[in-house]
């Protein structure tokens, strides 16, 4: 077995395997890089030594099992035998849900994870988008200060853990995308800083030094994150890349990494033969991220659209503090603005960030499905000061509405774990830092930030606090009970509609219609055929919808929260509080 390590600044290099010292040699054909032949299988232990120093991990370690501070593992992926058969499914068309595995279930593994998919499947989604699982310090964590990036976390289940979830989602036609993490790494545990430079102070992020995508020696950590990207689509078999916080990625080359990962991603598809679709996380509300290469763009595939989520937040709930400020003077005027033409902020001033920000969507050029909308998400939910979700302060009349919006939309819907029931266990920001000095800064900053908006420390949940992960686990009794039990119904309605009706799969932006009242806070969407009306108000509202427009009939109820008339002749609709419905024109 070769075994070889990246280490330009090193004089020597050793391989410590097992309990032998194999000396490395240089590779003529690769300056920086080290090389050694010897024997090996599944599960020998093995690390590098520069310079005579200690044994470290290796940078493209395939496991960890005793953790990022640990020795490396040997994995032989070709011992796993594959379900065949295994087509893929395209990104257009399809239902995400956001799952963490530590909490999904009470016990945080992938088998623990793998006996709930009935459940998704029943629910009718299509992609299940697994949150960061790379190795990091401890047992339980969020998985964003990950840092080995090819291997997989060890209390979840390692690397087989990881195989047998994503076959035993295959077997019930589930697709399984990965959230990765390429901005930053660690701290805890991050070794790369003592093999070459993977960092750079050309760059600062507000995790410090930048990733080298740029600076000297750059071609190599790029081609470090393009194998790491690429391992877990080929030996996981995964089905595509949620790519966290990509507008945080500082890389001034005109070849940019995004550009690489995506003709290297398009070019595995090609190769494998099934859709491997790159979701970026972006802040930037930027067309051209998901703009084919050819014309200009980073050709990702999708990108998350804060800016629905941020409007229907607030329209939902009044909030205005922060990010929210941008849009809580006219909420739903900005949900009718984004769903008709993607972002609220497209050259738009911003207040929050004193500046104008974003760029206009051209609606006849990009596909609806290219943006992913969402009423809840893990940073949603888990940067707000107690985790709080929706469900827990919002009527079950107004989760349904969020559903409508969310669900019935142009955009690629996206569920986080639990909301389909309306789940109440809050999810909390924890962390199990095996480092004394990194736990108690985390949970200091934590409590300074809250507190500079007026929270009470003591009412922050210590992220290090064992009780903080375990209340954040989904309480799967709730999907029985009421109301869970009927929001859960609702969802699956609304999922059935969108798999059956070609209307609510449109890709076409621009065919969309919207109106509104800000005042009596009603918005109503027109998407071919069909109508979808929503009054987020504590009175009933008339909704003046005009008549259909084929055979100018009253319209036909596909799916409602409360019982609701047709439209009348006129064509208004008289719709209860807090309330929502699914119309065809008849």
């Amino acid at each position: 077995m070769l075994f070889e390590v990246w280490a330009p600044d090193a004089g020597s290099a050793v391989l410590r395997l097992r309990d032998e010292s194999l000396p490395m040699d240089t590779d003529p054909d690769r300056p920086g890089w080290w090389t050694a032949e010897a024997e090996a299988v599944d599960g020998d232990r093995y690390g590098f030594a520069l310079d005579g120093g200690p044994v470290r991990p290796d940078p493209r370690s395939r496991r960890q099992p005793d953790g990022p501070d640990g020795e490396s593992a040997v994995v032989d992926h070709g011992a796993y035998t594959w379900r065949s058969g295994w087509a893929g499914r395209d990104l257009p068309g399809a239902v995400l849900y956001e799952l963490h595995v530590g909490t999904f279930t009470a016990e945080g593994t992938f088998d623990a994870a793998a006996a709930r998919l009935g459940h998704l499947e029943e629910l009718g989604i299509t992609h299940v988008s697994l949150m960061p699982v790379c190795p990091f310090p401890g047992v339980h964590g969020w998985g964003y200060e990950g840092v080995s990036l090819w291997a997989v976390h060890e209390p979840y289940g390692g690397p087989e853990g990881l195989k047998r979830f994503v076959d035993t989602a295959h077997g019930l036609g589930l697709a399984v995308v990965l959230d990765v993490v390429h901005n930053h790494l660690g701290p805890s545990g991050n070794y790369l800083p003592a093999f070459g430079p993977y960092f750079t102070e050309t760059h600062h992020t507000p995790w410090g030094a930048a990733v080298n995508l740029d600076a000297p020696g750059s071609d190599e950590v790029r081609a470090f994150l393009l194998g790491s990207a690429l391992a877990w689509l080929r030996d996981y078999h995964l089905d595509g890349l949620r790519l966290d916080a990509v507008h945080a990625l500082a890389d001034t080359r005109a070849l940019t990494f995004l550009e690489e990962l995506s003709a290297a991603a398009d070019a595995l598809s090609a190769e494998v033969g099934r859709p491997l679709p790159l979701i970026a996380e972006s802040d930037l509300c930027d067309p051209r991220t998901t703009a084919p290469r050819a014309e200009g763009g980073l050709g990702l595939h999708a990108q998350w659209n804060d800016d629905f989520h941020h409007c229907l937040h607030t329209a939902l709930t009044g909030e205005d503090q922060g990010y929210y400020a941008d849009f809580a003077a006219a909420p739903l005027g900005g949900l009718a603005k984004t769903m008709t033409s993607a972002f609220f902020h497209n050259g738009t001033y911003s207040s929050f960030r004193g500046r104008t920000h974003g760029r206009p969507v051209d609606v006849t050029r990009s596909a609806a499905h290219r943006f992913v909308g969402y009423a809840q998400t893990h940073d949603q939910i888990g940067n707000r000061a107690l985790g709080d979700r929706l469900a827990a302060s919002l009527s079950p009349g107004l989760v349904a509405c969020a559903a409508a919006l969310v669900l019935t939309g142009p955009f690629t819907p996206m569920l986080f774990m639990g909301e389909e029931w309306g789940a109440r266990t809050p999810w909390q920001f924890f962390t199990d830092h095996t480092d004394p000095e990194l736990a108690e800064a985390v949970r200091t900053g934590r409590r300074r930030e809250f507190g500079a908006h007026g929270w009470a420390e003591e009412d922050i949940p210590d992220p290090q606090d064992p009780a903080t992960r375990a209340r954040s686990c989904l309480d799967w009794d709730e999907l029985h009970r009421e109301p869970h039990a009927r929001l859960y119904a609702w969802y699956r309605e609304l999922i059935a509609l969108r798999r059956t009706l070609p209307d609510l799969r449109d890709p076409d932006l621009a065919s969309v219609r919207a109106a509104y009242d800000e005042g009596a806070r009603w918005i109503a969407v027109r998407r071919g055929d069909l109508r979808i009306a929503v009054n987020l108000d504590e009175k009933p509202a008339a909704i003046p919808l005009g008549n259909g427009r084929h055979r100018g009939g009253p319209g036909r109820v596909l799916a409602a929260w409360l019982p609701v008339d047709p439209p009348g002749p006129d064509g208004t609709l008289h719709l209860p509080p807090e309330s929502c419905v699914v119309l065809a024109d008849d």
